[in-house]
């Protein structure tokens, strides 16, 4: 069995969702099939989670939301006109969005994941009843009939373990089952979303459920490419990546599937493919626990921005015990994460996410770093990007790092850190931002053909 997933690009409009439903179709496999909101029909159209989010806003201003609603409820009639489907499905829908003018705003924690997780909910409806009226035995599943039980933590909600015994029951359904992806509901029956990326969260928890032969995640484009196609002019695909490959390169940028979302997939060990719904006969990316063609050693090169570093130096640092501690200390003081720390015997840097820090908190944090650590030199570095180089490969071949040191000073771009890991599947750099592009592919060109 499989579990398809198909986003929302897939299923925004009639044309799109009548090629889910041939994809659906041409594999009798595939048993579960996990839904997404409809997204843009264009790049100057809005996602139905954007229509719903206004909602959001406009209920907590107490402001009126029939013309929203009214907007919604017609990008789901538009999608099933040409399928003839009985209107049952269509009124289910309808009551859905109309029963937010009866929710309460004040005190209501789960108020956004409510309203933001009906893009799914109704679009699962709506699939269901396009496949019945294609002649297939299929039914909408909602997530708590599923078992997909969640903690509540609202917009950021984590999956509970009982839920997998809980989906198993299901593995013998008759019928295809058209799951809305997004959320799950709590022990106490309240609605809560999963973070960016949950509709492939959800898809991976119902395939790890399931213990299906494969996750299949339908998307817009031929899989995972070796580089950004913005950076590189027609980078090489990646056939097959492992999980730990994947999770190195979505940290750095490649968006095509959050790096969260392969957590129940991976410790189900059931493999992931991404494909491209407007071309699913191409083969895609294929997700594994392991792979055995290691002749590449690197298998990509990917950049994310938005980096800052505090560099801290001080003599005969690593003769005090506790340094490290004395700092981290002060970062959990301020509630603050830091991504890398690469260090020396008298210096460290700290790089952590820019988006955690404003000025006024910025020279609280260095102010404090100054008393209590009192370093010989103590700066902030910002607009850094950081470039990565992956491969489980790269363990089998001597001389990586030279390579891609060469590479980048060819280019005269200079390195503020450098970090690779004990695991040797990737090596990190750090650099200016306006330099990102051109590291991406002078990296790209040294291991690349």
């Amino acid at each position: 069995m499989k579990v398809a997933k198909f986003g929302g690009s897939s299923l925004a409009s009639a044309e799109q969702v009548e090629k889910v439903v041939a994809i659906i179709e041409s594999d009798p496999k595939r048993r579960f099939v996990v839904v997404s909101a409809p997204g843009k029909r264009s790049s100057d159209d809005q996602k139905v989670t954007d229509l719903l989010l206004a909602v959001c806003t406009r209920l907590c201003a107490q402001e009126e939301i029939t013309d929203l609603i009214e907007e919604i409820y017609a990008r789901y009639t538009a999608i099933a006109a040409p399928f003839g489907i009985e209107q049952v499905h269509l009124d289910r829908i309808w009551q859905s969005l109309a029963a937010f003018q009866t929710l309460p705003t004040q005190d209501n924690p789960h108020l956004y994941d409510t309203v933001l997780a009906s893009g799914e909910d109704n679009n699962a409806k709506l699939i269901a009843g396009i496949l019945q009226s294609r002649g297939l035995a299929a039914r909408y599943m909602n997530p708590q009939e599923l078992g997909l039980l969640v903690t509540d933590e609202p917009q950021n909600a984590r999956i509970l373990n009982k839920s997998y015994a809980k989906i198993a029951q299901w593995r013998d359904s008759p019928e295809i089952l058209v799951i809305p992806g997004f959320f799950g509901y709590t022990e106490a029956g309240e609605i809560c979303t999963f973070s960016r990326g949950g509709s492939d969260i959800s898809g991976a928890i119902v395939a790890a459920g399931l213990q299906v032969e494969l996750y299949e995640n339908f998307t817009d484009v031929d899989g995972i490419f070796s580089a950004h196609p913005g950076y590189v002019h027609h980078p090489e695909s990646i056939k097959e990546v492992t999980y730990r490959e994947m999770r190195e390169l979505s940290y750095a940028g490649f968006t095509v599937l959050h790096d969260e979302a392969l957590m129940p997939s991976y410790h189900a060990k059931i493999p992931v493919v991404i494909k491209n719904t407007n071309n699913p006969s191409h083969p895609g990316t294929l997700i594994t626990n392991q792979r055995d063609n290691l002749d590449q050693p690197v298998i990509g090169v990917a950049s994310d921005e938005g980096f800052c570093m505090i560099y801290i130096r001080k003599y005969l640092m690593n003769r005090e015990v506790g340094f490290t501690l004395r700092v981290l200390e002060i970062f959990r003081e301020f509630d603050l994460n830091y991504e890398h720390m690469p260090s020396g015997i008298d210096d460290i840097s700290i790089i952590m996410r820019s988006n955690q820090l404003n000025p006024v908190l910025e020279e609280e944090l260095l102010r404090k770093i100054a008393y209590e650590i009192d370093p010989d030199e103590l700066r902030m570095t910002h607009d850094l990007s950081m470039v990565v180089v992956v491969g489980e490969g790269m363990r089998q071949r001597v001389g990586i790092t030279a390579d891609s040191t060469a590479a980048l000073a060819r280019k005269n771009i200079n390195l503020e850190m450098i970090n690779q890991g004990s695991s040797e599947v990737s090596i990190m750099f750090g650099i200016h931002k306006e330099q990102e592009k051109a590291a991406v592919r002078t990296l790209y060109y040294t291991f690349f053909d």
